[in-house]
Parts: structure tokens; C-alpha cells; sequence
């Protein structure tokens, strides 16, 4: 600070006014081409190194280091139309005033430097094939930029000739009366905390909720809101709180998927039950797409109204929804064959009406 105040003083003491404007002009221009050139030859260079790091620094660094080349031009000609009784501008003022943009500057350039460095390391490992956790590195991330815009309002208040200390003390005194004012707007910050932390889903999960009509993929976890989109292509906006008081089931976790259908067979065929039960068996323990290390069942069941009744239950090694009923479709027509096979046929809803003529015979 103390060089450029020399350097302004020297300009301002020794130049005819109109000059100086003039000069500061043209040389703000002029560094700021410069500025340019030299980093756009810098991103052409870091476009071919591996690391993350270097490309973030710089799209980080692009717009911070030209407002820098203007805002000193603009700091020139602020000190050379003091100098002339233009404007009015205490020292303090005008020291002021630099350390500000200074302040707002930095932050802008470690805010952006954030931003860039989450968007490189995510589409780093896209193009990678590595698993990497969005939600984790969101939150990682969203948590620096709030600590950013924190510190730096603080610190534009100390410059301002606020302090500090008065204003963490007031925030103490009157955060019982904001808590109570944004209690739903803190539960939904806690509430997607939460959701951070513990992890029941991700984005990109389908989830769904036995106790709302809830169910969807998981597009976008904010820190108020929690956003679906339906298998009807409706988003649902979710207030983050709600999730703390909701069971939320996530089959996109699950291991495997099950196949648990009844079928029934006409009373007439009961003597093909228990053949049938062992064919259908043996095919659900050989079927290639079937996990016999799973728990596989194939019983007769129960004496239905028109049908006697076998049910399966057997696990798919995919968990793909589609794959999934694609293999259970297979299954049952597997099944259908062998019904058809043994001479039996598969029961459908019927009624037996019994006539007694005038002597009581049937």
C-alpha cells in the first residue's frame, strides 16, 4: 500500500491534469489487452496438463485480475480529480475505498476459484470412469462458498469501521429471534445437512416414500429443497426437513430383485401338481439369470376357490428395471410350457351349477 501511494502521489504531483487522465486511460487499456493475451496463451498451455488445479487457478484468476488493472486505473484517476478539487475524498476515505475493492476482489477470486475446481474434479473423473461422490463434493463445496461470503462480509464490516465483535455480539443476541422467525427455513438447512451426512440417496437415486406420495429420481439436493422427478416427468420440490420424519425407501440400492407370483391350475389336474412344482423348480434353480444363492421357493399353496394354487419366489442376479421384468417374463412363459407340458391347463374364474330334476337326482 505504502508503494502506490507514493507512485499516485508522484503522478499526480508532477503531471498537468488533463495528461494524467489521458495517461491513465490509455495505459489502463492497454495493460488490460496485455492482461488478456496473457492469459488466454496461459489457458492454451494448461489445456494439456493433467492437472485440475492449474486450469481452475486460471478461469478463477481471469476475471478478478482485470477488474485489478482497472480498478488501480480507476484509483489514478479517483486521486488525480481529488487532486484538481473535482471530488471531495478524505485520505482515509480513499484508503478505504482500495482496501474494499481489494476485500471484494479476493473473494470473488477464491469464490470462483471454488466453483472451477468442483466442475473440473467432477468432469475429471466422468472422463475417467471413476465413481466419485456428487453429493459429498456439493456440500464440500457449497460449505467453502458460504464460509467466503462470511468472512468477507466481516471483513468489508472492519473495514467499514464496524467491529467485529459488536456485530458477532448482536448476531448472538438476536439469533433466538431470527431462529424463531426462520425456524422452517433452518429446518430445511438442517434437514438437507442431514441428508449430506447420513446419505440415503444421492442424485441420480430413485427413491420413494411408503408414507407421501412420493417416488422418482433424485435430480438436484440444495440446502432448502430436494428436487424429483416423477416417472411421469413431474419435478417434485421437497422442502429438506420432511425427509427427517418420512421413511424414505432407495430401491436403486438394493442387491437384487424379486420375483414372487402365484399361479393357479384347474382341480382337475391335481394330480399334475406335484410334477409341476418340481419342473418349475428345477427350471428356477438352473435358470442363468436366477441367484440359487438366494432364497428360491416353488410350493403348492393353498386350495383356491377355482384353482389349486403354487406360488414362486426366486431373486434376479440384475436389478435393472427393465432387465429385470424382461427375466420374469421369461420365467412365466417357462412356466406356461411346463403346465402345458404335463396335460394340465392354468385355472381361470368358473362356477359349477349343479340341477337336481323332480325325483332329486342330478
Amino acid at each position: 500500500m505504502l508503494i502506490i501511494d507514493s507512485f499516485i502521489l508522484a503522478f499526480v504531483s508532477q503531471n498537468h491534469w488533463s495528461l494524467q487522465i489521458v495517461t491513465i486511460l490509455i495505459g489502463t487499456i492497454i495493460v488490460n489487452y496485455f492482461v488478456i493475451r496473457s492469459l488466454k496463451r496461459l489457458e492454451k498451455y494448461v489445456q494439456h496438463t493433467p492437472s485440475i488445479w492449474d486450469k481452475a487457478l486460471l478461469r478463477a484468476a481471469y476475471l478478478p485480475v482485470r477488474l485489478i488493472g482497472w480498478l488501480i486505473g480507476l484509483t489514478l484517476l479517483l486521486a488525480v480529480l481529488q487532486a484538481q478539487g473535482d471530488i471531495e475524498m478524505t485520505h482515509s476515505l480513499f484508503y478505504h475505498f482500495r482496501k474494499l475493492a481489494f476485500v471484494v476482489v479476493l473473494a470473488l477470486f477464491l469464490y470462483r476459484l471454488v466453483n472451477n475446481v468442483q466442475r473440473s474434479l467432477l468432469l475429471s473423473r466422468e472422463r475417467a470412469n471413476k465413481k466419485v461422490d456428487v453429493a459429498s463434493v456439493d456440500t464440500i463445496s457449497k460449505l467453502l462458498r458460504l464460509s467466503i461470503l462470511i468472512i468477507a462480509t466481516l471483513v468489508i464490516f472492519q473495514v467499514l469501521g464496524y467491529s467485529i465483535s459488536g456485530i458477532l455480539a448482536f448476531g448472538g443476541m438476536g439469533g433466538l429471534a431470527v431462529g424463531f422467525a426462520a425456524k422452517d427455513l433452518l429446518a430445511n438447512f438442517f434437514g438437507g445437512l442431514m441428508i449430506y451426512l447420513d446419505k440415503p440417496f444421492k442424485v441420480g437415486d430413485w427413491v420413494r416414500s411408503p408414507d407421501r406420495d412420493i417416488e422418482g429420481t433424485v435430480e438436484d439436493i440444495g440446502w432448502r429443497l430436494t428436487r424429483i422427478r416423477t416417472f411421469k416427468k413431474r419435478p417434485l420440490y421437497i422442502p429438506n426437513s420432511l425427509f427427517t420424519n418420512i421413511i424414505v425407501e432407495n430401491p436403486s440400492r438394493m442387491s437384487h430383485r424379486r420375483i414372487n407370483e402365484t399361479i393357479g391350475i384347474r382341480y382337475d389336474d391335481w394330480k399334475q401338481m406335484q410334477r409341476i412344482v418340481a419342473d418349475v423348480k428345477m427350471m428356477l434353480m438352473t435358470h442363468k439369470d436366477i441367484d440359487e444363492q438366494q432364497t428360491l421357493i416353488c410350493n403348492f399353496n393353498a386350495f383356491n376357490e377355482y384353482s389349486l394354487d403354487f406360488f414362486i419366489c426366486a431373486y434376479t442376479h440384475t436389478t435393472d428395471w427393465v432387465t429385470f421384468h424382461e427375466i420374469k417374463q421369461n420365467v412365466l412363459f417357462n412356466i406356461f410350457q411346463i403346465i402345458e407340458e404335463r396335460g394340465a391347463e392354468i385355472a381361470f374364474p368358473t362356477q359349477t351349477l349343479l340341477m337336481h330334476n323332480k325325483h332329486g337326482d342330478l
